[in-house]
C-alpha cells in the first residue's frame, strides 16, 4: 500500500459519522465565533491559549468541511439533484471558504486592505455571517444526533486528533513564517502585525463602527470629571497640561499594533484633583463626544492616561484629539477617543457593550 493510500485509509478511519460531522460543524463554528469575539478583549500575553484554541478549531473545521464536501459533492455538482435549499448550501460553503481563506492568508502576513477593511476585518465579517448560515443550513436537513454518532471513546479520539493536528499545523505555519521571514513572523500572539514609526503618522486612523465626529474646536473643548466625587470639575484644553509620559502598546482589533510614547495626564492624578471619592466608587467610565464609552476598574483606571500627545506630537483629530484614553493591556477599541467626560461610578457598565455597536449613528 502506497503512502497516499495509507493516508487515505487513516483519514477514512478518523472520519466521524455524517450526523456527527454536521453537528460538529455547527458546534465548532459557534466556538470559533465565541473565541474570536472574546479574543477582542484580551491584550495580555497570558491570554494566548484562547488564540491558539481559535486557530486550532479553525484548522479542524477544514477537515470537517472536507469530509462534508466529499459526502455532498454529487448533490452540488448535479443540477438534477438541486433543491430549494441548495442555494443556501452554496452560500454557506462560499462564506466558510471566505472565512477560512482570509484567516489563513492573514496569518502568513499578507497585508491587503479591501476598501476600509484589513483582511482580518473581512475574516471577522465572514465568521459572523457564517454562524447564522450554518444554523439555517442545519434546519434544512435537521436530524437529531444518535448515541452511535458520538460513541464516547472513538469520538473522543477523533476530536482529540483533530485539535492536536490543528495545533501542530499552526506551529508548523509559525515556523515557516520565521524561516521565510514573512510579514507574519512579526505578529503578536493576537495576530496583529506591527506598525513602525513615531507619532500620528506611524499607525492607521481607525474608528469603531460609525464613530467619525467633526474635529473638536480646542477653544470650545471641555473635559467634565464627575460622578461619585466630592468636587466635580470642568477643564479646558489649556488646563490639561501633559505632565506624565508612558510607553504603551496599542493593539487594534483590525489587526495591527504599535508601541508609542504617550504624553498626558495620569487618571489617578486627575481623580486626586476632584476631592475625595465616594466609598462606593469602583469604576471609571470614559465617554467620547460620539457617545461611545468604556469603563475600567478604578485601580486600573488610576494608572491609565488621558493622552494629549503621541510621539512628541499633539494628537491629530483622527487619533482622538484633544484627549484620548491610553489603557495599557487593553485592546484598541477600549482606548476611547475624543474623551469629553470622566465619570466615577459604583457599578460596571453593561450598556457599554451595546453602545459599541450604535455609537456614532445619528
Amino acid at each position: 500500500m502506497g503512502v497516499g493510500s495509507r493516508l487515505h485509509a487513516v483519514l477514512d478511519r478518523l472520519e466521524p459519522p455524517p450526523r456527527a460531522v454536521d453537528w460538529s460543524l455547527l458546534l465548532f463554528v459557534s466556538a470559533e465565533v465565541v473565541t474570536g469575539l472574546v479574543s477582542f478583549t484580551v491584550g495580555v500575553p497570558e491570554g494566548w491559549p484562547l488564540f491558539w484554541l481559535h486557530r486550532a478549531l479553525g484548522l479542524a473545521i477544514v477537515a470537517l468541511l472536507a469530509w462534508k464536501l466529499a459526502r455532498v459533492r454529487p448533490r452540488l455538482t448535479d443540477p438534477s439533484l438541486w433543491r430549494r435549499s441548495t442555494a443556501l448550501s452554496i452560500l454557506t460553503l462560499v462564506t466558510a471558504l471566505g472565512a477560512l481563506s482570509t484567516g489563513i492568508v492573514w496569518v502568513f502576513g499578507l497585508d491587503v486592505r479591501i476598501s476600509y477593511w484589513t483582511l482580518l476585518s473581512v475574516h471577522v465579517g465572514f465568521g459572523l455571517a457564517l454562524l447564522p448560515l450554518v444554523a439555517a443550513h442545519a434546519t434544512t436537513r435537521f436530524r437529531l444526533p444518535r448515541r452511535v454518532d458520538f460513541e464516547r471513546r472513538r469520538t473522543a479520539v477523533r476530536y482529540t486528533v483533530l485539535l492536536i493536528a490543528g495545533t501542530a499545523v499552526y506551529r508548523i505555519q509559525g515556523a515557516v513564517n520565521d524561516a521565510l521571514d514573512t510579514p507574519g513572523a512579526d505578529r503578536r500572539f493576537t495576530g496583529s502585525q506591527p506598525r513602525e514609526g513615531t507619532g500620528n503618522g506611524a499607525f492607521p486612523i481607525t474608528s469603531w463602527v460609525a464613530d467619525d465626529p467633526d474635529p473638536i474646536d480646542r477653544d470650545d473643548y471641555r473635559l467634565r470629571v464627575e460622578g461619585l466625587v466630592s468636587a466635580p470639575v470642568e477643564l479646558t484644553v489649556d488646563e490639561l497640561v501633559a505632565s506624565h509620559e508612558a510607553e504603551a502598546l496599542l493593539d487594534c482589533t483590525s489587526g495591527w499594533y504599535t508601541v508609542q510614547e504617550w504624553d498626558g495626564i495620569r487618571v489617578g492624578d486627575l481623580l486626586d484633583a476632584v476631592g475625595e471619592l465616594d466609598d462606593d466608587a469602583a469604576y471609571v467610565r470614559f465617554v467620547s463626544v460620539t457617545g461611545y464609552r468604556w469603563s475600567l476598574p478604578i485601580e486600573e483606571a488610576a494608572d491609565a492616561l488621558l493622552a494629549t500627545h503621541v510621539g512628541g506630537e499633539r494628537l491629530s483629530h483622527g487619533h482622538g484629539a484633544p484627549v484620548r484614553l491610553v489603557a495599557p493591556d487593553r485592546r484598541g477599541f477600549q482606548w476611547v477617543k475624543w474623551v469629553t467626560r470622566v465619570e466615577v461610578r459604583a457599578e460596571y457598565d453593561l450598556g457599554q457593550w451595546v453602545v459599541t455597536l450604535v455609537s456614532g449613528f445619528e
